[in-house]
């Protein structure tokens, strides 16, 4: 007899540090516009929220704690919805600036991308004429001449002091296929017990590309690496591929990520207004494909996270 599908868990990545305020004027940047687009997709359906900080001044990314506490604690306060924070931060940010905030605030979940890559979009400036802000051109165009760092060691650095000693469990970013490699290499070492929740990413320039082939790829490998049973498989699609991979993706029994940080738009040449706009269009989709939406607390028993009331914010 066929297994049931479990139900879908929507996370939702709500501003990022890879674009800027002149990509889109709808992009959250300041605490208010965070904590209120944050809100709206919990309500929405986002069972996740995936944060990163920005300076409120201008929209520039930042790993400052103080610029985290002035809408975490904020949204935790408001929704049930489970607080990722991210530990990526941005090509710029050291693994020591990436961890600041994290290891302050003790989350249920904060991401971990799973090895060094180069990560740009710097082809994306050439179809700004005008920068609302003078740190943005050079920012974009400077990713071509920078990687992001996770070496092994980095890795197992954050396994100990978040997972270990903080009880904070992982969205491992899996960019690339070698990606579950470096994952698998981890649980073969028993630096990482299930569940595993693997978010794999499609269409970023560095990794891989956004064909429908490439996530087939990816969960045939994860199920050769890990068991079907013993991890979450999660899709993120970057820019216009975001909502047909999605979609592909919750058919194979994967869940779904949206967000302003993964694409600003809600359809061909049309700004998504809100990160809510774009979670309740995937919701759309998975009800009309008869699936059924995780809410917090199912997201919380599936990934085994160790609840809200355990957190330091």
């Amino acid at each position: 007899m066929a297994k049931t599908q479990d139900k879908v868990i929507i996370s939702c990545a709500v501003t990022g540090s890879v674009h800027t305020p002149t990509m889109s004027e709808f992009l959250p940047v300041t605490p208010d516009q965070i904590v209120e687009q944050s809100l709206e997709a919990a309500e929405a359906g986002a069972a996740i929220l995936h944060l990163h900080a920005r300076d409120p001044r201008d929209g520039r990314p930042t790993a400052d704690p103080e610029a985290f506490d002035r809408f975490v604690p904020r949204i935790k306060a408001a929704t049930d919805a489970v607080i990722n924070i991210t530990t990526g931060g941005s090509t710029r940010m050291t693994v020591e600036e990436r961890l600041a905030y994290p290891l302050r605030a003790k989350p249920e979940m904060c991401s971990l991308n799973m090895g060094s890559m180069n990560f740009s979009i710097h082809p994306a400036a050439r179809k700004v004429s005008h920068w609302k802000h003078e740190w943005e051109k050079p920012y974009v165009e400077g990713m071509e001449d920078l990687i992001f760092r996770n070496t092994f060691r980095d890795i197992k650095h954050i396994l100990k002091v978040l997972g270990d000693d903080c009880g904070t469990r992982f969205e491992f970013e899996c960019y690339d296929v070698g990606h579950l490699y470096n994952l698998a290499h981890f649980v073969d070492e028993g630096l990482i017990k299930g569940p595993l929740f693997i978010q794999s990413i499609y269409g970023i320039l560095g990794g891989l590309g956004p064909d429908p082939e490439n996530l087939v790829m990816m969960r045939t490998t994860a199920d050769r690496l890990f068991g079907r049973d013993n991890y979450r498989f999660s899709i993120l699609g970057a820019g216009r591929h975001q909502m047909p991979l999605l979609t592909m993706g919750a058919v194979m029994g994967g869940n779904v990520r949206v967000g302003l940080e993964d694409s600003l738009y809600l359809g061909k040449g049309q700004l998504a207004r809100s990160c809510a706009e774009q979670v309740r269009k995937i919701r759309r989709i998975l009800e009309e494909l008869s699936l059924e939406v995780a809410t917090p607390d199912e997201a919380r028993a599936m990934l085994g996270l160790k609840g809200k009331h355990a957190v330091a914010f």
